[in-house]
């Protein structure tokens, strides 16, 4: 019931409307019940030998009538009652679209892509079913049949209860199976996320699958899941698919009874042909809500299910948190200083569950990336950092905007710590250069400003200053370029550019560029680093690389090795330490030799 929880407000924001609706079925429901009565007039008549054209007449107009009235409230219902499922999809999934946004990146790292697409389709889909229909199955089920009931009593009580022998058996399937089925449920959309996770891998990673020949391979993955998919799918229906035959066994077995006791009372004159055909009518409309039960709970117990799963992630609190009463600073480039700082992944390595629905953190696996670390960087100045593969370049830049929290110590941009500033404002003040460029599948336009607007001047000296305006101007379509899924029609250089004019778009305080030059040949480089030096004493930058040259020109460099800052001074200074930074600078300044040779 915990679940259910988060679709009440829904109900609450429409229950003027759901009421209306609710009452628009009831009287449906009700002018059914009329129509066996009106069947039940004619053919006692016809029996009495006691009518004419004109009675007939009548008794078929009302029919049209009460079919004519029914067909407007239907229409009305339907609107309002299926709408109604329709406005709870949209809102629920906002709601967790929203709220995925808000967590942490190490969330991201041990959930699948193809899980959170499952949960936002499939797992929406199911609730919006139980929501609509599951009302319509519910009123139908207490209302209808009651009223049928009561009607059926009307003509004769120990019919009626002779009729109902087989509704505790019902209830008591409906109880049983129910439970059985959630978990059915709950297994099979679980392996539905891993469909949508092997077939989103293998279209996104399609290129190099083609590359490799690696068609069949790929192939075979997703059949091997999918066969998955059809086994529990399978052990599902063996349950569902005993259940719904034993619901109609039952309703056929108080049709059986009905005309063995009801026909002998015919017979027998105690009830009139015309009572006996009306109850069988009502006997008849009876059936959808002994049905409608069985139907309930399999809709009740799928959209459970998939309600478990989504308030599971609604559950999930973000790691990194919203100071409540944030401090504010100018937006002036300001000192960022690092004191003693470590870090860890929080549960990083995760072992697989043997359900394959969900993971566990394995303990004591939580390796320490970086280890007290602390330096300065004064206002409008560069910090290069360089060290080889792991050393914890990437993590260190992650830190300053809370992409992770630090584990020790403090980060202070003008002396106040990072966590005390507000989480939108401090991003909003940082440029972010990622490692690994990301595009999404839009114009050029719209991934420099994020779909916000902005002059055609400014656009032009972003891309300038990133050596990108001219590649720009060479396509047809210049700016309004559609780039393709993560960019596919551009080089990897392009894109590197392109996420250096998009930070330098937003002339932010703070520029964070991690190994901006890394895809670029020699003359962009050249480009690129002439930007960033431009803006010394303009922006406070730290710029991360592999490629000396790119840091070289910087106020200040540091050297990482296995999260420790092992070298640290001016680029004269390291060469002539002759350690890790003046060994890297001399094979680059051979390889670079060779190279123009």
């Amino acid at each position: 019931m915990k679940s259910f929880n988060l679709i009440k407000p829904y109900f609450y924001q429409r229950r003027h409307l759901i009421l209306c609706g609710v009452l628009c079925l009831m009287v449906v429901d009700t002018l059914q019940l009329l129509i066996p009565r009106v069947i039940k007039w004619a053919v006692d008549d016809l029996t009495a030998l006691q009518f004419d054209g004109l009675r007939l007449a009548v008794y078929a107009g009302q029919i049209l009538a009460i079919a004519g009235v029914m067909t407007v409230l239907r229409f009305v219902w339907r609107r309002l009652l299926i709408g109604t499922s329709r406005v709870v999809e949209k809102k629920l999934r906002d709601r967790l679209f929203f709220h995925i946004q808000t967590l942490s990146a190490n969330y991201f790292n041990h959930t699948k892509t193809g899980d959170l697409m499952a949960h936002a389709t499939n797992d929406i889909n199911n609730i919006r079913m139980s929501v609509g229909m599951g009302m319509v199955a519910l009123t139908d089920a207490v209302f209808l049949g009651s009223m049928a009931i009561c009607f059926m009593a009307y003509i004769n009580v120990r019919l009626t209860l002779f009729a109902l022998i087989p509704m505790p058996f019902i209830v008591w399937m409906a109880r049983s199976f129910g439970k059985k089925m959630h978990r059915r449920y709950t297994r099979v959309q679980g392996i539905f996320s891993d469909i949508t996770e092997s077939v989103r891998e293998s279209f996104s990673g399609i290129r190099i699958v083609k590359a490799f020949n690696r068609e069949q391979r790929e192939a075979d993955r997703v059949r091997d899941v999918s066969k998955k998919y059809v086994r529990e799918n399978l052990k599902l229906v063996k349950i569902t698919g005993a259940f719904f035959p034993f619901m109609v066994l039952f309703t056929n077995l108080s049709q059986a009874i009905v005309l063995f006791l009801g026909g002998r009372q015919a017979i027998t004159m105690e009830i009139s042909p015309g009572d006996f055909v009306a109850f069988i009518s009502y006997l008849n409309l009876l059936t959808w809500p002994m049905m409608a039960m069985g139907w309930l709970t399999n809709l009740i117990q799928r959209g459970a299910a998939s309600l478990d799963r989504i308030n599971r992630i609604l559950d999930t609190r973000p790691e990194i948190l919203e100071n409540p009463a944030p401090q504010s600073r100018n937006p002036e480039p300001g000192k960022i200083e690092f004191h003693r700082v470590s870090f860890t992944f929080p549960s990083l390595y995760y072992l697989a569950d043997p359900s394959g629905l969900k993971s566990q953190p394995e303990p004591n696996k939580k390796p320490i990336v970086l280890t007290d670390i602390s330096f300065t960087v004064p206002p409008g100045s560069v910090l290069g950092i360089v060290g080889p593969q792991g050393s914890g370049k990437t993590t260190l830049l992650q830190l300053i905007p809370r992409i992770y929290d630090i584990s020790s110590g403090t980060i202070t941009i003008d002396d106040i710590d990072i966590r005390q500033l507000a989480l939108t404002g401090l991003r909003k003040n940082i440029g972010f250069v990622s490692q690994e460029p990301f595009l999404f599948s839009g114009t050029i336009r719209d991934n420099l400003t994020f779909g916000e607007p902005v002059a055609e001047e400014k656009l032009i000296k972003a891309t300038r200053a990133a050596a990108l305006y001219d590649t720009i101007t060479r396509f047809p379509h210049g700016f309004d370029t559609i780039v393709g899924e993560k960019g596919v029609v551009l080089s990897g250089g392009q894109k590197q550019r392109m996420v250096l004019a998009r930070a330098l778009i937003q002339d932010p305080p703070f520029l964070l560029l991690d190994d901006p030059v890394g895809q670029v040949d020699a003359q962009t480089e050249a480009a690129i680093i002439d930007t960033i030096r431009s803006l010394a004493k303009v922006k406070t930058t730290l710029i991360v690389s592999h490629r000396i040259s790119a840091v070289s020109f910087a106020d200040r460099i540091i050297v990482l090795e296995d999260g420790h800052i092992v070298e640290s001074g001016a680029h004269s200074e390291l060469v002539a330490a002759n350690n890790y930074y003046a060994a890297s600078h001399a094979i680059q300044r051979v390889q670079e030799r060779s190279v123009q040779e």
